[in-house]
């Protein structure tokens, strides 16, 4: 059984930095991609930064330059460290994987961590 475990969530001030991590454990052959989401208040959940095919990392514009994805292939984990936090980063943060396991590549998700920056 896979899992995702987020960590790191929490209230914070304008300005400030947060760290979030995640840990994949389960029945992994390999993994494909890793990144986060997230779900802002009265929004549609949106890419937040993922590591594309080749190990590349992605963005969305309202975060680069303040968002730093990383991985441990090793340990299976991926991390997001947040840094000059907005009240509008404000949300439920979810990790993602695509996995390959005995079906083939699946799509698991975290249960997700509550990010608040207030102003």
């Amino acid at each position: 059984q896979v899992q995702l475990v987020e960590s790191g969530g929490g209230l914070v001030q304008a300005g400030g930095s947060l760290r979030l991590s995640c840990a994949v454990s389960g029945s992994i052959f390999s993994i494909y991609e890793m990144g986060w989401h997230r779900q802002a208040p009265g929004k549609q959940r949106e890419l937040v930064a993922v590591f594309t095919r080749g190990g590349r990392s992605n963005y969305t514009d309202s975060v680069k330059g303040r968002f730093t994805i990383s991985r441990d292939n090793a340990k299976n984990t991926v991390s997001l460290q947040m840094n000059s936090l907005k009240p509008e980063d404000t949300g439920v943060y979810y990790c993602n994987a695509q996995i390959l396991g005995g079906l083939g590549y699946v799509s698991y998700w975290g249960q997700g961590t509550q990010v608040t920056v207030s102003s």
